[in-house]
């Protein structure tokens, strides 16, 4: 009979060798950390690559993603500095202009003048409160996109729930360097 030390250790070397959760449950890596292969940049910031994590530091603009999706679930981790505009723009039609008056951006911006549309908020369609701080660590943002129903949890707290929104149905992925120090690492999409 197993004693449970040995059942662990089993469990443990069995997933050692099991492929990896984005390879089994159909998530597919936007950005590996090592190139930026399948962005485009758009405006000026001054990207650099290094250690696994994309950041701007200076500049205005965004990268955008070469393929175009309806349904998904997306997550990202991001840093950003104190007085950061950040986020992520989905269902973006035009790639050359992603924004939220044509598509969706999840924001990360924790000193909006609006603060009700800041850090985890969806930008002109659902309000977040209480709203959470980003600034100065490394976050979690988990976006869910189906049908008309546009889902957002920041560092696991849910911020907006199945808000209805049928502005754009489908459309490029951006992430948004508007100011401040903004890293993303980690970018995973999983089509739905």
């Amino acid at each position: 009979m197993l004693n449970r030390r040995t059942f662990i250790v089993s469990g443990l070397a069995g997933l050692a060798g099991a492929p990896s959760l984005a390879q089994t449950a159909g998530w597919t890596a936007l950005f590996d950390g090592k190139s930026l292969d399948g962005w485009t940049k758009i405006g000026d910031p001054n990207i650099t690559l290094a250690d696994g994590i994309v950041q701007a530091d200076k500049g205005n603009g965004d990268l955008v993603w070469k393929d175009q999706y309806g349904d998904f679930e997306l997550r990202a981790e991001i840093y950003v500095s104190e007085d950061a505009n950040s986020g992520i723009f989905v269902r973006c039609p035009d790639k050359d202009k992603p924004n939220s008056k044509t598509g969706y951006e999840f924001n990360v911006y924790d000193k909006r003048p609006e603060p009700a549309y800041g850090t985890g908020a969806i930008v002109d369609v659902a309000k977040v409160d209480p709203m959470p701080k980003a600034g100065g660590k490394w976050n979690v943002m988990e976006i869910t996109c189906k049908g008309d129903e546009l889902s957002f949890k920041f560092n696991g707290q849910t911020t907006a729930d199945r808000v209805k929104n049928s502005k754009s149905a489908r459309g490029y992925i951006a992430l948004q360097f508007g100011g401040g120090l903004v890293r993303f690492r980690k970018v995973e999409i999983r089509a739905l």
